[in-house]
């Protein structure tokens, strides 16, 4: 038997111990199992960052072939290595989150995620194939967030079957470093599914920001652009390479120049970025070619990848410029 005083002082605390644990369930993203598409260099780190947050009981790594699944497992055990080594996690953490990863290149493993994040190669056709493979083996409160960093994420939760339940979530490389996340929405994506991701994108220790299905989004929209300016005075031979990079590190404080970065994040990805912008929308004059860009492609000079680009590379050591 409970004392009087005692009940009601316990009826009394009632309403703000709901309150506590509502807004506890507020605060959460909700999701328990989480999926990520493709361990590539992107894939890989948002499937460490999110096993290592602990918000979640299983993080599910899935590559189509065992080949991809094993390369994106080394890149997450090397990179958890490193932090052992380092002393900036213990021993029972780095177990924890290597314990946390179930790693399958059986999609159906994927059935139960209740947020599943794309990270495949920036194909509009194979991603297209991709999310209407996922539509039908993943649970229809599935809520599916793309990766890309310049494709229409509009089309992509079109061809879903869930448009409702469709974000882009695009990272930085290496995102075990970079502190930002974007999380695009559409107009079909419903506000619930837009603050559950936003919410996610804190958990995991990300700064996130929001942004609408703008061609690039923020920093993509404002960074290549500048990179291709870069490139268009190469062109014109208004300045070297090596002092357009100077001049930008000395005189706008960047920890690097346009060419460098540009080579550094991968000529491929830059072109890729601006053939796709210039195709579909040619009236935006922010969005040009250079010549030297498509020189170097059809080179195969795609930067430090290759060791060759704006700069000679000895993997990510940079050498001289090539002027």
């Amino acid at each position: 038997m409970i004392p009087s005083i005692c009940k009601k002082s316990i009826e009394k605390a009632l309403p703000n111990a709901t309150r506590f644990v509502h807004s506890r369930l507020m605060s959460s993203s909700s999701f328990d199992s989480v999926g990520v598409v493709g361990l590539g260099l992107m894939g890989h780190g948002i499937c460490q960052v999110a096993a290592a947050s602990g918000k979640h009981n299983t993080v599910i790594a899935y590559e189509t072939e065992q080949i991809f699944l094993d390369k994106g497992r080394s890149r997450i055990e090397g990179s958890i290595a490193k932090l052992l080594d380092r002393e900036k996690i213990s021993s029972e953490e780095a177990d924890r989150i290597l314990g946390s990863i179930t790693y399958s290149t059986d999609s159906s493993d994927l059935a139960s995620v209740d947020f599943l994040v794309e990270a495949v190669i920036e194909n509009i056709d194979l991603k297209k194939e991709l999310y209407q493979h996922l539509g039908t083996v993943c649970k229809p409160e599935a809520i599916f967030a793309s990766n890309t960093s310049s494709l229409s994420i509009t089309d992509m939760a079109e061809i879903s079957g869930r448009p409702e339940n469709f974000v882009g979530v695009h990272f930085f490389n290496p995102v075990q470093v970079m502190k930002l996340v974007e999380v695009i929405r559409t107009e079909h994506t419903s506000s619930d599914v837009f603050d559950k991701t936003f919410k996610w994108g804190e958990d995991i220790g990300k700064v996130a920001v929001k942004c609408g299905d703008t061609p690039g989004f923020i920093v993509n929209r404002l960074l290549v652009p500048s990179l291709m300016q870069a490139m268009l005075m190469v062109d014109r031979r208004d300045a070297t390479i090596k002092d357009i990079d100077l001049s930008l590190q000395l005189g706008a404080g960047h920890p690097m120049g346009p060419l460098h970065l540009a080579d550094y994040i991968g000529l491929d990805t830059c072109y890729f970025i601006v053939n796709g912008w210039t195709d579909n929308f040619p009236d935006e004059s922010a969005f040009v070619m250079p010549a030297c860009l498509k020189e170097k492609i059809d080179a195969g000079h795609l930067g430090r990848k290759t060791g060759k680009g704006f700069y000679e590379w000895d993997g990510d050591k940079r050498g001289d410029s090539i002027e």
